[in-house]
This record gives C-alpha cells, structure tokens and sequence, in this order.
C-alpha cells in the first residue's frame, strides 16, 4: 500500500517538477558532458551541461530579480562572447580585511635589492553561451576566471580545455576559477553576469599575521601548496551596455559565500576592466570636450613655430598605424620653473614609486595609446574626425608587452575624446583620469609631424595639461620616428599618404667640422683620384641611402688585447640631399643642391643651412641619420640623431649628433648648450671603404665619436674609435660573382696543372723504372688525402672546407645557379676524380715495383724502400706542430672574451655544432698538404738515394699548385667577407688561420726549402757519394746494375711495365715500360 501511495504521489509531482523547470532561466541538456565545459573554442551554440542551477538561482536571486525581459538573437549570442571577456584586468583587496585571497612569494628577488610590486591581474573568459533553451530574462553561460599575483605581470592561460588550478612560484602567484551562471539586461542600460564558482583556494596558516608563510621559497624540492576545494564562490561582473568616454569601465566583485570562520572564506576581490575593441564606441561628449578645448587650436610649446604639420585627409589611417605596441616616450619636465612636487609629477598620473625615483625625467617611462576609435567628418566644411583612446602610462618596472595588453582602468589610465580639425593640424580631447566623469580634468593635444630635423625626430607628439585638477607642469610625450618605418609604414610599399620633409639645421657646423677634418696634402689628393666611394648615380639618392646604411657588428679602434665586448652598430640614413625616407615625393619647393651648396629639401616655411664647402657641385651631400649603439660602454651614444655632410669624394660623413639628457628635472637648469632638451655637442665622423679595390684595401668603414664639451663638462665623454667588420657594396655583388668566376678559372687551371705534373711524372719512371721504388708512398697519400675530401665532403677546393660543412649542397647555389658555375664546378670535380686516379696510378706502381724487388731478394728485405720509418718521422713533426697550434691558441684564448656560442650557422641557416679541436685538425689536413714533399725528403735520407725518384718538373709544378692559394690571398691582403656564401672564397678559405698575413709567408717559404731539399738530393748526392764512397758502391741501392724482364699481360694485348727479376743478369740496363694502362 505504502509503494503504490509513493508512485502516485510520484506521478502527480513529476509533470509539476516539468512545468517548473519551463520557468526556470537554466536548462539542462541532455548530453553528459564536463561540467564546466571547454574553452575559447566552444561556439555559443555547443550543448553544455549546467549543473548548478539551484546555486545560480539562490546566489543570484537580486540580480534576477532586476532583470528585463532579452531580445536576442543568434548574430548577437555570437558576439556575446568576447565581447563579454577581458584580458588583464586590475584587481584588487582590502589589505585590512584579514583573510587575503592568495599568496605572493617574494623570494625571486634577493633580500635588500631593490624589486617592484606585482601586479595584480586578472582575465575572465566568457566560454558557453546556452542560446538554444533559455529564459524570457536570463541566459545560461559558463567561463573561467584567472587571478594572478606576478613580478612580471604574467596571467593563466585560458586553453580550450580548463580545470580548477592553483600555482605558486617564486615571482608569481595564479589561480584559475570555473564558473557557471546567468547573463541578464537590466533596463538602465547595464548588463550582468551572476556566476557560481568552483575552485582550488590556498589555506592559510595558523598565524594571522603571516598567514602565507608556508609559500616562501616555493620552488624547494617536493614542495605542495596545501589547497582545499570550494564552491561556495561568487562572481558578479556588471559592463555598460554603451561605450562612451564617462561609460566605459567593467566592475566585477569576486566574494566567498562562506562563513567568516570558515577556514576558506577569502575577502571581497574588487575587479575593473573596460569594454574592448567588441564593443562600438558611442561619440558624445562634446560638451566636456568644448570646455577643454574652448580656444581653437589650444596654444602650447610642443611645436616651436608649429610648422611641419599633418594637414591631410588620412588621420584615421595614421593612427591606425600605431596600436598598442607603440610607445610614446615621455619628455623631461626641463622646462618646469615651479615647485619640486609639481615638476616631478608625471602629469596627471597617479604614479609608482619606480616612477617617482626618475625625479621628473622620466627615464624609460613611457606612455601606450591604446583602443583608438577615429571617426572622419567627411560630411562638413572642414575636414576633421573624432577620436577616442586610452591613454596608459607605462612605469620603468613593468613590462611593455604586459602594459600593451591590460584592460584596467586605473591612476595610469587616461580615457579621452576629441576633435582633430585640418586647418590647425591640431587634435584637442578631454582626458578623463580612471573612470568617471568627475575625473575629467585634462587636456590632451596630439599633433602628426610632416616635418624633422636634428632635435625633432618624432612623427607624434603630444601634450598633457591640466584644466582645473591637480596640479602639474605640462607633460610632453612623442613617438620617435625611425628611419626604417618612412619606408615600412609610411613609403610607396603602403601605409598612410604622408609627405616628408627635412630642415637641415646642422649642415654649416658640419661643413667647419670637414674642413677642420680635412687638410689639403698631395697623398691625400693622389688617394681621392686613384679610389672611388659610394656616389650618387644620376638621381637616384634611394641607392645611396641603401649603400650608407650600416648594420654591423663593430669592434674598437685599434684592436684590444684584452677581453672587451662587440656591440652592434646601426647606422639608418634618414635623409639624403632632398630624399627622405627611399622615395622622392614631388613636393612643391624641392629641388636638389645648386652651386655646390648642398641645400636640403625643405617646404615653404622651412629654412635650409647651406654647406661651406670648395669640392664640385656634386660631391657634397647634405645627410641626416640616426646611430644606434649596443653596450654597456656606450650607454652615453646609444642613440644618436646624426645630421650633415657626405663627402662623396673620400667617402666620409662628417655630423653634427644630437643625444636625448636622461637626468632630474632640476639638473637642466644648470647645463649649458641644449637645443630642445638635447646635447647636440657631439661630432661624428664615418670612414666608408672604397668601392673600387677592395681586394687590396680592407673593406671596414670606421666609426669616430666624440665630445666638444668643455674637459670639466659632466656631459663631456670621451672620444671613442670603432671599426665594424667587413661590409658589402650592393654593386660588389656583382664583383663577387665575376670574382667567382675568376676564381673557378684559376682553380681549373690549378688542376690542369696537377693533373700535367702527374702526368708527367707518370710518364717519367715508364722511362725510368730503376727509380721507381724511391717514391714515396706517403708523399702520394697525403696527395691522394687532399684530392679525396673534396670528393667525400663535397669541398669545391683542393684543401679543407668548414664553412660549407654538413650542407647538403654548397650555399652560394642558393643564391646563384647559373649554367657558368655549374659547368665550372662540374669540370672541377671532374678534374680532382682525374687527378686522385693519376695518384693512385702513381702509386699502385710504386707498390708493384717493391714487391718485385722484395720476390727477387727475399732474404734481403732490408734492400727494400720502406715508408714506415718515413711516415713515423713524418707524422712526429705533424703530431708536434699540431699540438704546439693547439697550446698557442689555448693561450691566445685566455686574453680573447669568453664565446657562448658553440655552434654556427650557414648561409641557408643550419645550425652545427663548432669543436675547436676539430676545426685545428681540419685545417692541419690542409698543412700538411703543403709540405707534401717532407716525406719523400726523409725517404729520400733514409734510403740514401743516389738515384732521381721524382722529375723535377713534378715537384715544382705541385709546389706551385699548392702555393698558389697562399699567394692570391697576400696579394689580397685584406679580403672582404662575402655575406651571399657561407665560403667566403672560391679558391681560398680565409676562414683558415693558416691563411693569415704570417701563414701566407712562411708556409711558401718551408714549401719552398723542400722543393730545394729534393733538389739538392737528387742532383748533388750522387757525386759527393760517388767521389767519397766508391768503395761501398754495391751496398748503395742503386737499380742501374739490375735488369728486369717485361711480362706479357693476361688480361690484355698491351704489356705492363712490371719489375720482375731476369735471369740474364749480364744485361746492362733497364727494360722500359711499354704502356702506362
């Protein structure tokens, strides 16, 4: 009775328990899936099962209970999404409140130095949308919430599939929250997320005081945070439904719904973001913007005599062009007259204390524009636009990659609206300081530069000032403009219709600087007329600016002996004569230099300095360019604006520089000579190679920087001297490839040459067989060695080869696969494989020879020529040498800075691995092939010859051969690295240390004592032995009084020239060979 009362009452109540779930704003599908779901990479339209409905509906009864009725769609659940997500929100908690949400652990910065404070971060992730079944009021949707405490403002990554995690590590502090909930409207212009959370929270300790002490040094072995799992988590974020400048910021509040006493219950989290790029912005503030900008346009001192501006109909564009990445550097205050807590103030900015420690000059503060919405008016009179941005002011401690991608509305974030008007080039907004309209109390003017010169290198600059707030001297920020981006955002390959211009300013004391520089002397006159320099070739100033433009790395001048570090040098040229930038506009009132003048390409209003100068009109250029320095040591010229003269004739910049002052806004006040807040005391000059002979003259450019400050000046530096490696011309591209050519000429008639004296001597003992056995093995093995590795590694020489080692196919083929360089290389393969057969001829005969000497005398080996004892006095010298090599440079290196890499990459950027040792060896292979004479001279001592085993044209003709190299490259000198090939020659690896300036001495002069060694043997031996030692005639091995039988052949018709002992042995005189196959 009591089952059948139980399913009735069963029956009745599950259709009510249906009808009821029909008003309820959650559904639960019927798929069983993860409860919290994936994430990013779910659509809205995913199923997803939602467990906590009775969670939701009890913690988010008050936002329910205000909520109006949805009118969606699907276009706008699928925007919900990211427009509902935010990246790298503030967040913050009451210090007081005593039960702190997370742990920080300190310890990544060593007690008393001096360390940041993190950041405190936090990105939300909107990751379900339950469009299918929902409420007349409310939608189901799920995400995460990642909370981090971090030095260098790192945050959890959101991935597609997620889980409750919490991490802890010296620095660094995340935690990541699965939530699940509603989204609902209310009707006064808000929307809402109400979530129930699930989470790993840290506990805490015993002691309220130090309730985290467990986290210190959190990165000990086996070290496990102590963690409990909580649900009772609750997330409310409300977003504006309108984007506008007072209406743009995302509150969120993270509480625990646990009791205080609870051992997990945390203090209320406080999050603000703003609306993102998702959102459309709404222009509408025109009556704060007409109070900041009443006067049109509002007068300030950022612009001198406001020339050179942006009057055009693309601001849109041009401020697209700089997103979040790019940052505005923020001027000294060295204009400030008044207070030290006014001139110190970073503007309107509620600043840390690393920006406080700058003292009013602002090292390495920097301000980000970020969320910039332009509207253009084309519809009016006047051509403007509206626009909107943040501006985020970026503290020396903090990362830019990180500040480029926050959300928060803080004291360092300043949102503003304005108008930008094309008659006064002049874009006027309103700032408004963290969020809400009572905090609009600055005044923000950005202008666009068309004009530079040597103190005025930016493209944007602005101003911030105050109308009615706090207090502060005006703050002037800009963005630099290199030289390489007139090219990249704003040349003929794209970008925004801007027209550059130049106002050379510095060009008369550069041309006293040249005369200064440049005495007349007749060597000097003499060079000038037998070298050329990099010149300009009709009108194409682009080329030039190409072929001035370094980046390289560079040493001091002269050469230390010390350890000493190698910056990298930049040297962009910004403007050339009337170029500026790679491309020559027609601007109107530009034309190029006149009566020798050097005039430079100003606009209408602008003024040009002429150029003192006594050479041809054509050889004086006016040039303007920005050095970059590396390195620590060069920390007072790591920027440089450079602008000038270029001499064409000698091939020399003489510039005026001009450095940014990093110092406190008080210290301006007492230095002398400064133009705009810069030191512009500063003379540069730059030594470009020639152009011509640059096989002979070593093809560096040097680098002089220094001073006119006065000795007792403390802005005075010393003078500084650099050389950079070798560089290249564009046009000596061309000399490298006819260079190559040359080059693969003379390495075929090097073999050619081999190949003759091989032949000949082959030729040679056919005629001679008696002299036969006194040729060396070892000699023709270190021959063979060097024909082989050409054809094993595939080396395109006669000697060792690393730079192409381990490639596939030589790197200069991915440059140039011409049909000339692969018939010469295919020749000289050819040519190598002739020439190691004809070695191997040689000395398959000489081994025959020896055997049919040892089957005629068996108990007299000892009458033999052996090469043992040849190849152990041989290889002894070799062993020792090598090992003297190896201690020398291990020496050497002690004095030389200490190399991190050890690999190296080719030319088609593979990487290898670099063993000193190995790469010694490698290049005493290619020594010891040029001293292959020295085992026929032991041979020679050790047999005691009287006979003449080698002709003579054979040993000097390979003499030649292998000296060759060593000549073309003294007569060199200084060879240019070639940056197209991983070899940087063809018939010379000068990477070798034995083609240095001492190797290319005196490796020819030792190859040249052998060859004489085995001239005096063999021609003079014989009659000091023959007039002293008649008596142990027979003892001598001399072959004359044997007589050998030549032998018919098996295998073909012809007779070799084998050596066999013959029974008549009353014949005079030796059988000659009758073929050589």
């Amino acid at each position: 009775m009591a089952v059948t009362t139980l399913q009735f009452v069963g029956a009745f109540l599950l259709p009510l328990f249906a009808v009821a779930s029909s008003f309820d704003p959650f559904h639960r599908t019927g798929q069983s899936m993860n409860p919290m779901g994936s994430g990013g990479q779910q659509g809205p339209f995913m199923p997803h099962e939602y467990v906590r409905f009775a969670d939701v509906k009890r913690q988010c009864r008050s936002v329910l209970a205000s909520a109006a009725e949805l009118k969606f769609d699907a276009n706008r659940a699928t925007a919900l999404m990211p427009e509902l997500s935010f990246l790298k929100a503030d967040w913050r908690q009451d210090v007081n409140d005593g039960a702190p949400l997370m742990p920080f652990d300190g310890t990544d910065v060593p007690d008393g130095a001096a360390a940041s404070d993190p950041l405190r971060l936090a990105t939300f992730t909107l990751t379900h949308v339950d469009v299918a079944l929902r409420g007349k009021t409310a939608l189901n949707v799920s995400g995460v919430l990642g909370v981090a405490v971090s030095r260098n403002g790192t945050a959890p990554e959101m991935g597609p599939y997620v889980s409750p995690e919490f991490k802890v590590w010296p620095g660094s502090t995340e935690m990541k929250v699965l939530f699940e909930g509603v989204y609902t409207e209310t009707g006064d212009g808000e929307s809402v997320l109400c979530l129930v959370g699930d989470a790993l929270l840290p506990r805490r300790g015993a002691d309220a005081a130090n309730p985290w002490d467990w986290a210190k040094n959190s990165d000990r072995k086996n070290f496990q945070p102590p963690i409990t799992n909580d649900k009772n988590i609750l997330l409310v974020i409300r977003y504006p439904t309108t984007l506008t400048l007072t209406t743009r910021a995302v509150r969120g509040e993270l509480t625990s719904t646990n009791g205080e006493s609870d051992a997990a219950y945390f203090g209320a989290v406080t999050m603000l973001s703003q609306l993102g790029a998702y959102s459309n912005y709404k222009f509408g503030s025109e009556e704060l913007v007409s109070t900041a900008c009443s006067t049109k346009p509002y007068p300030d001192d950022v612009l001198g005599d406001g020339s050179g501006l942006y009057t055009g109909g693309s601001l849109c564009g041009i401020l697209d062009l700089f997103t979040s990445e790019d940052v505005f550097a923020v001027v000294p205050n060295w204009k400030c007259n008044s207070t030290d807590a006014i001139c110190r103030r970073l503007g309107p900015f509620e600043a840390d204390k690393s920006v406080d420690a700058t003292d009013g000059g602002f090292k390495d503060v920097g301000i980000l524009m970020q969320d910039i919405r332009c509207d253009p008016n084309a519809g009016s009179d006047e051509r403007s636009a509206r626009v909107s941005a943040v501006f985020r002011a970026v503290s020396p401690s903090e990362h830019l990659y990180t500040a480029a991608h926050r959300s928060g509305l803080s004291g360092m974030t300043l949102s503003a609206e304005g108008v930008w008007r094309a008659s006064t080039g002049q874009l006027c907004m309103v700032g408004c300081l963290g969020v809400g309209k009572k905090a609009c109390h600055s005044r923000v003017c950005l202008y666009v530069r068309t004009g530079f010169s040597a103190t005025r290198r930016t493209v944007v600059v602005g101003q911030i000032t105050s109308i009615g707030g706090v207090a502060h001297s005006p703050l002037t920020f800009r963005r630099a403009m290199h030289p390489s981006e007139l090219w990249n955002r704003f040349g003929v390959s794209g970008g925004a219709p801007l027209t550059m211009a130049y106002n050379y300013t510095k060009v008369k004391q550069a041309g006293e600087f040249l005369t200064r520089s440049e005495p007349f002397n007749f060597g000097t006159a003499i060079a000038k007329s037998l070298l050329s320099y990099p010149r300009l070739s009709g009108d194409d100033q682009s080329s030039l600016a190409d072929e001035l433009t370094l980046h390289v790395p560079v040493v001091p001048d002269p050469f230390p002996r010390e350890r000493f570090e190698r910056p990298f040098l930049q040297l962009e040229v910004l403007s050339l004569g009337p170029l500026v930038g790679r491309n020559v506009p027609a601007i109107p009132g530009m034309q190029l230099a006149e009566e020798g003048r050097g005039k430079g390409r100003p606009s209408s209003e602008s003024q040009t300095e002429t150029t003192p100068t006594t050479e041809t009109t054509t050889s004086i250029l006016n040039v303007s360019a920005e050095l970059t320095l590396s390195g620590d040591l060069y920390a007072n010229v790591s920027t440089l604006f450079l602008e000038g003269v270029y001499n064409q004739v000698d091939g020399r910049m003489y510039l005026i520089g001009c450095r940014s002052i990093d110092a406190p806004w008080r210290d301006f006040s007492a230095m002398r000579a400064l133009e705009d807040g810069m030191d512009c005391s500063i003379e540069v000059r730059v030594d470009y190679p020639p152009t011509t002979a640059q096989w002979l003259i070593n093809p560096t450019a040097k680098v002089h920087i220094a001073s006119t400050r006065d000795l007792l000046d403390p802005r005075r530096f010393d003078a500084m001297s650099l050389q950079t490696l070798p560089i290249m011309y564009r046009q000596q591209r061309q000399d490298i490839l006819s260079r190559r050519s040359v080059e693969g000429i003379l390495r075929l008639a090097t073999l050619v040459a081999a190949i003759g004296a091989e032949f000949s001597q082959l030729m040679y003992i056919k005629a001679n067989t008696d002299v036969m056995p006194y040729v060396s093995l070892v000699m023709l093995g270190v021959q063979a060695l060097g024909y082989s590795m050409p054809l094993i590694t595939g080396a395109e020489a006669l000697f060792a080869r690393i730079a192409a080692a381990g490639v596939n196919a030589p790197p200069s083929y991915v440059v140039d696969k011409s049909q000339l360089y692969w018939t010469i290389d295919c020749v000289v393969k050819i040519l190598v494989l002739a020439a190691f057969l004809l070695t191997l001829r040689l000395a398959q005969k000489v081994v025959r020879s020896r055997i049919r000497m040892l089957t005629r005398s068996p108990l007299e080996p000892g009458r033999v020529p052996s090469d043992r004892k040849v190849f152990l006095y041989s290889f002894g010298p070799h062993l020792l040498g090598f090992m003297v090599i190896l201690a020398v440079r291990y020496v050497s290196a002690i004095g030389r800075p200490v190399q991190q890499e050890d690999s190296y990459m080719d030319a088609s950027g593979r990487s290898h691995a670099l063993r000193q040792w190995a790469v010694t060896l490698e290049e005493y292979v290619g020594l010891s092939q040029d001293f292959f004479l020295l085992p026929q001279v032991v041979g020679n001592v050790l047999w005691r010859i009287n006979c003449r085993p080698l002709k003579k044209s054979y040993y000097v003709s390979l003499t030649v051969v292998r000296l060759l190299p060593h000549l073309y490259d003294y007569i060199r000198a200084a060879p240019a690295i070639n940056p197209y090939f991983a070899e940087e020659y063809e018939f010379v690896n000068t990477s070798l240390d034995f083609y240095s300036a001492f190797g290319d001495v005196a490796i020819p002069l030792l190859a040249i004592a052998l060859a004489a060694a085995v001239y005096v043997q063999q021609r003079w031996n014989y009659k000091i032995i023959s007039r002293t030692v008649k008596t142990q005639q027979k003892k001598l091995q001399h072959l004359g009084s044997r007589v050998y039988e030549r032998l018919p052949s098996m295998s073909s018709g012809n007779f070799e020239a084998e050596l066999v002992a013959g029974v008549n042995e009353t014949a005079v005189g030796p059988r000659r060979d009758a073929s050589l196959t």
